[in-house]
């Protein structure tokens, strides 16, 4: 049964233990990608650099590129009720909150489609 992550830390751990961590990478490489926001997570990123690149980068996307970080959260299917909920007013907070709701939704992807290969 898929439990939801409580935190981006917990999600990694668990997807590590899961052997599914570079399933997560890919994923989101994928993605991005469909938005075109190139980036290129290497396979071999620690979670912890995972998480500070991440956060960088919905980092300039809400900072400079507005459009695209919505487009972006549409292509990955984030929660815009989730989304709605967070406080806006410190971008540097709210970046890292978002960074974790597109880490949640890109690995509950991973992990059905693992589940029921």
């Amino acid at each position: 049964m898929f439990i939801e992550p409580k935190n981006t830390d917990l999600l990694l751990q668990e997807a590590e233990k899961e052997t599914l961590y570079v399933n997560l990478i890919v994923q989101l490489n994928k993605d991005f990608n469909l938005a075109n926001e190139a980036v290129d997570f290497p396979v071999s990123l620690s979670p912890d650099e995972l998480k500070i690149q991440l956060h960088e980068k919905v980092y300039r996307l809400i900072q400079y590129k507005f459009a695209e970080y919505l487009n972006l959260l549409y292509i990955i299917d984030v929660s815009e009720e989730e989304v709605k909920k967070l406080d806006g007013s410190d971008l540097v907070i709210l970046a890292e909150q978002v960074a974790f709701l597109i880490l949640k939704r890109e690995w509950q992807k991973v992990w059905f489609r693992n589940k029921y290969k």
